[in-house]
């Protein structure tokens, strides 16, 4: 008999599944298959270390890596805002009662050839060498201006007009050089190129103000990180949808997305047939609907100490910002450690990862691996950010085309107590 669903899912990644967890939460019929055995698609966190070495076809691990089993490596290396919307959706869904959270002890950005910390404090930043004494008090008012900045308060915009003013004019009305310049818009804002001078700078105010409050929750960096590492983040949305009735089928293959009049209306999947009235899937999943826009090259390091220069931190993020490095987009890198569950006792795992600019990838992030030991390389969609904002917004247009509503975290709120009072 042909089982009948609102919503097939195919793929068990991030995005795939906050979707089929929102939905279930709002009463759909889910049914969520993934052709891997394990949850997270492109998202994943592998486990345990051999399983590393087999998705990328390498010999090893070492016997110095310790105990495979310690390891959860992630495929896309991310941290999250503290006070960005994915933490909110982790909140208002309450599946923040699966995970556990660690802060991220510093963020850095590059310079000169010197890795500087990105000032988290205001004795910090007066303290700190990326810019000079009159630099600092020119930054601190663009600062206090962004802080006092309200989109609905014209008395806060000091005579400018938020979305017609460019933020390379906003820059140059403070009187900032090229490099506070740099430094705001790669370490604040985290754009990855410079774009956004020339577009509207209320786009870059709500981004410094989102990096702000978020470094004012924890005070040594605006980001989290979830202990046993980012597979986490799926499983734990895959256990909302379940909660509330959702089906999940692992190590399941699936042959074809039946369409009628050019409306999909069955998933094929080794013989049986699923019929349904939407359909999420990842890209793999529909390769020839699919357009190229861009690739990433990640690199995966395996480390017995911290990165050089970090005051010896067990987390991090360090920003390269493009023109240091004379490329057209920035290199972030990423590091966690046994402090997370994610690597033996000892061990550090650092990611670096940018847009891929040249026909030979894995050249591009080499000068900077010479203070590094690389030993892996991967590669694929989700883009280079180290953070979660980019796909936050995709998930609220997927959850928008499909139910015709915006997403608003208020409303899913009153329907899970809605179901708890029925319990």
């Amino acid at each position: 008999s042909m089982q009948e669903f609102d919503i097939i899912v195919l793929g068990t990644g991030l995005k795939e599944c906050i979707l089929s967890g929102l939905m279930s939460v709002s009463g759909k019929k889910v049914l969520h298959i993934d052709r891997n055995p394990y949850y997270g698609g492109e998202s994943a966190s592998i486990s345990p270390l051999e399983e590393v070495y087999r998705k990328f076809q390498v010999p090893g691990p070492a016997k110095s890596l310790g105990r495979g089993r310690d390891w959860n490596v992630d495929l896309i290396p991310k941290f999250l805002l503290a006070s960005g919307q994915l933490v909110k959706m982790l909140v208002y869904t309450e599946v923040t009662r699966y995970l556990d959270f660690k802060v991220i002890e510093g963020s850095y950005v590059y310079k000169a050839g010197k890795i500087h910390k990105v000032p988290s404090t205001e004795a910090e930043a007066l303290s700190s060498d990326l810019m000079g004494m009159f630099d600092k008090r020119r930054f601190r008012k663009l600062l206090v201006f962004i802080l006092n900045f309200e989109e609905g308060d014209p008395r806060t915009h000091q005579d400018i007009d938020p979305n017609r003013t460019s933020m390379r004019e906003l820059f140059r009305r403070f009187d900032l050089g090229p490099d506070i310049m740099e430094f705001t818009g790669h370490a604040l804002a985290l754009y990855r190129n410079d774009d956004y001078l020339d577009q509207p700078c209320v786009q870059t105010i709500r981004r410094i103000k989102l990096y702000t409050e978020s470094l004012a929750r924890y005070n040594c960096s605006p980001y989290l990180y979830p202990l046993y590492g980012l597979g986490e983040l799926p499983q734990g949305f895959a256990r909302l949808s379940a909660v509330h009735g959702g089906t999940y089928i692992l190590n399941r293959g699936v042959e074809d997305i039946v369409l009628d009049k050019g409306k999909v209306v069955a998933v094929k999947s080794e013989g049986a047939v699923f019929r349904c009235k939407q359909l999420i899937c990842d890209p793999s999943y529909v390769p020839n609907r699919v357009k190229k826009v861009g690739r990433v090259i990640r690199v995966i390091c395996f480390l017995n100490h911290p990165i050089k220069n970090t005051h010896d931190a067990n987390s991090c993020q360090i920003i390269i910002p493009q023109a240091q490095v004379h490329r057209k987009s920035d290199i972030y890198v990423c590091m966690v450690s046994y402090t997370h569950n994610v690597s033996s006792s000892g061990m550090y795992v650092a990611m670096v990862s940018t847009t891929v600019e040249t026909n030979d990838p894995e050249k591009e992030p080499h000068n900077l691996l010479k203070t590094f030991t690389p030993t892996i390389f991967v590669s694929r969609s989700y883009d280079a950010t180290t953070h979660f904002e980019t796909e936050c917004e995709d998930i609220k247009d997927m959850y928008r085309r499909m139910t015709g509503s915006e997403f608003i975290f208020g409303d899913l709120r009153r329907d899970c107590d809605d179901d708890e009072d029925e319990d």
